[in-house]
């Protein structure tokens, strides 16, 4: 049975779609699960993190691709064949390179930085998911501990009728930190951020 594929896709920029893409990758790895990384940005953060990690390991843990925005279903098909996920890491757009990684995708996780800034940035990859009619889950990224800003992205995220992730992932240094070393959260022992990336990705399977 060919695997899930599931795009990180967010208009505006440092929202954490790299940050995703690697810690959900390494997570479901370290699960069992046969997990491929696709990176079809041009600035090539996930892939320089593999790099990291290659450097870093001898077994990565996790196999690594790289496409342009219209090589993706290509990519996808091919990697879909020998994993059970496929993580697509997109650039920071909103435009007709986006639609070939949305219309190869399972799900669609829209990650947004807990600021209304960020919100309002959404609604163009949201109303591309609508047309490609393709699943999006909102995932809070940056969070603060019992921010009330936070309630209310995700209450103005509702109301978009696009479903919100229980799961959300704090405004921590851990995940920059291991993201520059080819790490993942998990990998740095037990934290809050290790418990937020395995809730997160327990609860996108159980989306799938």
């Amino acid at each position: 049975m060919p695997g899930h594929v599931i795009t990180i896709a967010q208009q505006k920029g440092g929202s954490g779609k790299t940050t995703l893409a690697a810690n959900l990758g390494v997570e479901w790895a370290r699960g069992g699960q046969r997990v491929a990384l696709l990176d079809t940005d041009p600035q090539g953060s996930l892939g320089r993190w593999f790099l990291a990690r290659r450097d870093r390991l001898a077994a990565p843990g996790v196999e690594f691709s790289t496409a342009s925005a219209w090589g993706v279903s290509y990519e996808c098909e091919k990697l879909r064949r020998g994993v059970d996920l496929v993580i697509v890491d997109t650039p920071p757009k909103a435009d007709a390179d986006l639609r070939p990684a949305l219309r190869e995708a399972d799900l669609v996780l829209v990650p947004v930085a807990s600021s209304h800034v960020d919100l309002w940035a959404t609604e163009s990859v949201l109303d591309l998911c609508r047309r490609e009619g393709r699943r999006a889950l909102i995932v809070l990224t940056r969070a603060g501990a019992g921010s009330r800003l936070a309630g209310e992205v995700a209450a103005v995220a509702a109301g978009m009728g696009v479903a919100v992730a229980s799961a959300r992932l704090a405004n921590r240094v851990l995940y920059a930190a291991t993201l520059g070393e080819g790490r993942a959260v998990a990998e740095a022992g037990r934290s809050p951020a290790a418990a937020e990336v395995a809730a997160l990705a327990a609860e996108v399977l159980a989306t799938l």
